[in-house]
């Protein structure tokens, strides 16, 4: 592929999303990646590649996020489930001048998942402290002036090979009520390569598509 060859630092790359995404990264790009992860050197070491520097930090760690952010062109949020860590990213990237951000979030933050499973995701997470842990998240990252995408994600399980997925815009419902996690790799290694601006300030519904039921598969 000939793209530009950019930084890329992934935040929360110990988790199964970023370690999906990091090998997407490495076969499909010549991107030089930066892994940041808690206990990180321990949990990364199968990642170690020349194109690949691993930091050990946490999201709250004000001054390691700035270091790691030096000369980075795209940051990846695997997880916006803490507020205050979302806060101190934000701020790491003013104070840092990077301004592209992709941030994974959850379905159901404005409220925009319909039907019987709408109403299924409500009972399971609607009123739970990590739904308005991401919904602060989410206002701090579209309230600021960061170039963000923003991926409000199904309901996520493991399916090797099955990369599908459909993305529904802010302001429409959402569909679909699940979505595995290769696919949603597949969609961040799909926006870091793209050639324009499609994905720039979009808030994003992400799902498999042809799985609008009244609850996921696996429950």
């Amino acid at each position: 592929m000939n793209y530009k060859r950019m930084n890329i630092l992934i935040l929360g790359a110990a988790g199964k999303i970023g370690k999906l995404l990091t090998d997407d990264l490495l076969a499909q790009t010549k991107n030089d990646l930066v892994l940041y992860a808690k206990n990180a050197d321990k949990r990364l070491k199968l990642k170690k590649s020349e194109r690949v520097k691993i930091v050990d930090g946490d999201f709250k760690d004000l001054d390691t996020l700035i270091s790691a952010m030096d000369r980075i062109d795209v940051v990846y949020i695997n997880d916006m489930g803490d507020d205050q860590s979302t806060d101190t990213i934000v701020e790491a990237m003013n104070k840092s001048g990077v301004k592209r951000v992709i941030a994974a979030s959850i379905l159901g933050i404005y409220d925009e998942v319909p039907g019987a499973f709408g109403q299924w995701n409500k009972r399971m997470i609607g009123n739970s402290p990590r739904m308005k842990a991401q919904i602060k998240s989410a206002l701090a990252i579209e309230g600021s002036e960061l170039d963000y995408t923003l991926l409000r994600l199904s309901w996520l399980y493991d399916e090797q090979g099955n990369k599908n997925y459909s993305l529904t815009q802010k302001g429409e419902l959402f569909k679909g009520t699940q979505v595995t996690r290769e696919a949603v790799a597949k969609l961040i290694t799909d926006i870091i390569t793209a050639e324009d601006e499609r994905y720039i300030k979009k808030s994003l519904g992400v799902s498999e598509p042809n799985t609008d039921w009244d609850k996921p598969s696996f429950y």
